[in-house]
């Protein structure tokens, strides 16, 4: 309920354009699915202070996805997620 009165919204208030609501609504799945990762990658490599690292990669991600994957994201990190991977963590992250 609540993604579908956020999509309502967006399309309402902020001007989405019925030729590129689907551009949108796909773009947020990505952007969800891109956090989705992000979060499982955390919780598999189970390292200690790298979840700012984690978040900040998937709101990257996402908002890569246009403006969809930036709802999705809700804020946006502005920086580079390797700004904040902590030292040690294992190069598959």
């Amino acid at each position: 309920m609540k993604l579908f009165t956020g999509l309502v919204f967006c399309s309402l208030v902020l001007g989405v354009n019925s030729q590129y609501w689907f551009s949108f609504v796909g773009e947020a799945a990505q952007g969800a699915w891109d956090m989705w990762r992000a979060y499982s990658d955390m919780r598999e490599a189970d390292y200690i202070g790298a979840d700012k690292y984690f978040h900040a990669r998937g709101n990257y991600d996402a908002a890569q996805r246009g403006p969809g994957g930036a709802w999705a994201a809700e804020v946006i990190s502005g920086k580079d997620p390797n700004d904040f991977r902590p030292a040690g963590l294992p190069d598959k992250y």
